[in-house]
């Protein structure tokens, strides 16, 4: 049989190492996309000119970069997956600019079967790398995974430890980044590093409804070919599911109005897609400020922030109820850290 199915549950083994197809060369083609799928008006990635300013020379945005590496990982790791649950240790190491291409691949580093023997949990360690061979991005994550055979013997069970946040000093500010120039004015805000406050909630008050078509193109421009995204038979009620990424760019885009000046995701501690969206669900967002850092490079602060994308109807910055658990309404949680100027 030449065509492939996907690997299942069984067929993970921790340790292995799997090189993933296909290489994407981006360009403008793909920035300008971006800008036409989502609301993102943050200046670092809108202006070559302003970024060249603050000393680079027009890098893609960073979710993009994620968006397709996260692609070239999923006829392999999420093809038959049931849900993506989370990711962890994500860091952005080396700025891409139009014109590089990607490939990734992804070191097995846990699995787990569940204890109904239909699915079990795979983690994953996935590196994105330009064609010069540099890392460009790595990120964990951990994703259910249907069995081929509910009847297989199970592997011994091996969780990884995994860290709760990026440390602020191993966060990469790319290097000639500065903000001596920094134009405010273009930018949006006047909000610097030290006007944010630890436990600080910001409700971005704007809020976009998702089409279908819009999300058919985005996962299309990323390769995303897990099922549920693509194909209306793979789910019961015959619904397309939103791909979570597509609602993490969403909320991102989001909450410029309140963080304009947060110009770059550089890490992601920790992220959960925790309800199902789909096409006419309706998005708004609030971030919560969990941490603050000053980084090595004079001038460059870094926020730790609480993304959180919900649907209208939610309590003002509700998120979990008395049992940890989360509320109606809520779509993602995000625990990610951004570069501001100080």
């Amino acid at each position: 049989m030449k065509a492939s199915q996907g690997r299942f549950f069984e067929d993970f083994r921790v340790g292995d190492t799997i090189r993933h197809a296909v290489p994407r060369t981006l360009g403008d083609g793909e920035r300008a996309l971006y800008h036409a799928l989502f609301p993102s008006r943050h200046a670092f990635n809108s202006s070559t000119e302003f970024a060249r300013s603050c000393g680079l020379d027009g890098p893609l945005d960073n979710l993009l970069v994620f968006h397709t590496v996260f692609g070239c990982t999923v006829p392999d790791i999420s093809l038959n997956a049931v849900a993506n649950l989370g990711y962890a240790e994500g860091r952005w190491l080396m700025p891409v600019r139009p014109g590089e291409t990607l490939a990734a691949s992804s070191e097995v580093i846990g699995a787990k079967e569940n204890s109904s023997g239909r699915t079990g949990v795979v983690w994953v360690r996935t590196a994105g790398r330009n064609e010069r061979g540099d890392a460009v991005l790595s990120y964990v994550r951990w994703v259910m995974v249907r069995k081929r055979d509910p009847g297989a013997p199970a592997p011994k069970p091996v969780v990884p430890g995994l860290s709760r946040s990026v440390r602020p000093q191993d966060l990469v500010v790319p290097q000639g980044l500065s903000f001596d120039g920094y134009d405010f004015g273009h930018a949006g805000e006047p909000h610097r590093w030290g006007d944010y406050e630890v436990g600080e909630t910001i409700d971005h008050v704007d809020r976009v409804t998702i089409e279908e078509a819009e999300h058919m193109l985005a996962t299309r421009l990323w390769q995303n070919t897990a099922r549920v995204h693509f194909d209306a038979t793979s789910r019961e009620d015959g619904r397309r599911l939103i791909y979570g990424g597509h609602v993490i760019s969403i909320a991102r885009a989001l909450s410029f109005n309140g963080l304009a000046n947060a110009q770059m995701i550089v890490g992601l501690n920790a992220g959960s897609h925790v309800a199902p969206c789909f096409a006419g669900d309706t998005v708004c967002c609030w971030s919560e400020v969990l941490e603050k850092a000053e980084t090595g490079t004079p001038g460059v602060g870094a926020l730790r922030l609480r993304l959180v994308a919900h649907k209208p109807g939610a309590a003002p910055f509700a998120l979990k109820d008395e049992e940890g658990k989360h509320v109606d309404g809520v779509l993602l949680d995000l625990d990610c850290w951004a570069l501001i100027p100080i």
